[in-house]
């Protein structure tokens, strides 16, 4: 189901915009349709009060919790919520935090209405990291979710349904569009799902972030809104968000939002990059569109400059692949004086691929040689490595155990 579908059902019973917009705020936010002044049955009208009972249903319907495994050793198999976790004082996923809150963490294998199943991922303080797709046409080489290829789309309103799932179980602040799928072969309805969630589901748009490969209809799309003049704007009148190092510190101007705001919200971008060279890169990345990296970096930081959200760019590491000094020289090349942050996401065990992470020394130097030339550089363990559930492997695991692991669907993205 799309949100746009939604809608139509709601003006089908009656529904205005305002009776739309308490009814996606109610769901997006799992809170009470009614307001102080105002209760739901005095505010709606008579045949929207009749028919919510069934649409709630269908909306209940859309994604169902199959599994739920917790980072701290604790699986729960039914769908009741759990209470909420204290929130971390440690910025999400960094190293320097060695020990993340295991309590905040854990991967939700989720039924959607057709029984296929997909991911979702509870994380440290407010996060959730959603799946777009069931399984993903990329084919990431190190990546479980596209091993058997793309089975379908995620309808906007399903994207979202996992927001709601996350949320009967903990407050969520933050939604990445990081899980099964590739963003960018389902566009419309990425954006439409985060269009909801950035107005009615109350998430800051800094907190919307989307991960992709690199699509020139992302960069389109999302620049869609910020003309010339409101660039030129911003880098003329902007802010500045300082990021330091050990050794330097960079200036980055920050946009003031009332010159950026557009009826489209504008999420945050994350690149995946993986590496500098281009072949190297195809061949991690065998059906990523085959842009040059730097027309990647340079399309990614003109959005960057014009939203003031910093780039993240994504780097899985992968010993003796793509561990080497000259991809630390290429980084600092390609994202010198640019507004971005490398995230080193050390490679998360998938049961049939001989791929190993480097050792934590390894890691460690990389991230402090960029840190040193001014690439402000985070490592992130994957939220699943506890869990041995990398993007894929729960429902791999699932589809295994039932032996009923869909083939791959022909189709355009």
């Amino acid at each position: 189901m799309r949100i746009s579908h939604l809608l139509q059902q709601l003006r089908d019973l009656g529904a205005k915009p305002c009776h739309e917009d308490r009814v996606l705020r109610g769901w997006s936010q799992v809170i009470s349709y009614d307001t102080v002044h105002s209760p739901a049955d005095n505010f709606f009208p008579q045949r929207l009060r009749e028919g919510l009972p069934a649409l709630e249903a269908a909306l209940a319907n859309l994604a169902q919790v199959q599994g739920e495994y917790a980072a701290d050793g604790h699986t729960n198999h039914d769908s009741s919520p759990s209470p909420q976790s204290s929130p971390a004082s440690e910025r999400e996923g960094e190293r320097e935090s060695p020990s993340i809150n295991l309590a905040e963490v854990a991967r939700l294998l989720v039924k959607l209405a057709d029984g296929q199943l997909t991911e979702s991922v509870l994380l440290p303080r407010g996060g959730l990291c959603v799946s777009t797709q069931v399984g993903c046409a990329v084919g990431c080489v190190f990546c479980m979710s596209g091993r058997n290829g793309l089975i379908r789309q995620l309808g906007s309103a399903e994207i979202v349904a996992q927001v709601v799932l996350a949320r009967q179980r903990r407050a969520v602040s933050k939604v990445v569009f990081m899980g099964m799928g590739e963003p960018a072969h389902n566009l419309d309805n990425v954006l439409e799902a985060i269009e909801l969630l950035g107005t009615q589901g109350n998430i800051g748009h800094k907190n919307l972030v989307l991960s992709t490969v690199g699509d020139v209809r992302v960069f389109e799309r999302l620049m869609e809104g910020l003309s010339h003049t409101v660039r030129s704007e911003l880098v003329e009148d902007a802010k500045f968000v300082h990021v330091s190092t050990s050794s330097t510190r960079t200036d980055f101007p920050l946009a003031h939002h009332s010159k950026t705001r557009s009826k489209m919200v504008k999420p945050a971008l994350a690149l995946s990059l993986h590496s500098t060279n281009a072949a190297l890169r195809a061949e991690l990345l065998p059906n990523a569109p085959p842009l040059a990296v730097e027309e990647l970096v340079s399309r990614a930081e003109e959005y960057a400059r014009a939203t003031g959200y910093p780039i993240q760019y994504q780097w899985t590491l992968l010993e003796a692949i793509n561990d080497g000094d000259a991809e630390l020289a290429r980084i600092v090349q390609l994202l010198a004086g640019k507004y971005a942050v490398m995230n080193f996401i050390p490679f998360n065990e998938v049961d049939g691929l001989s791929y190993r992470r480097p050792s934590a020394e390894r890691i460690a130097a990389m991230a402090y040689t960029l840190n040193q030339q001014g690439i402000y550089t985070r490592v992130r363990d994957s939220a699943g490595q506890e869990i041995e559930g990398a993007c894929g492997q729960l429902r791999a695991r699932a589809a295994k155990a039932s032996n009923k692991l869909p083939r791959s669907l022909a189709g355009e993205v």
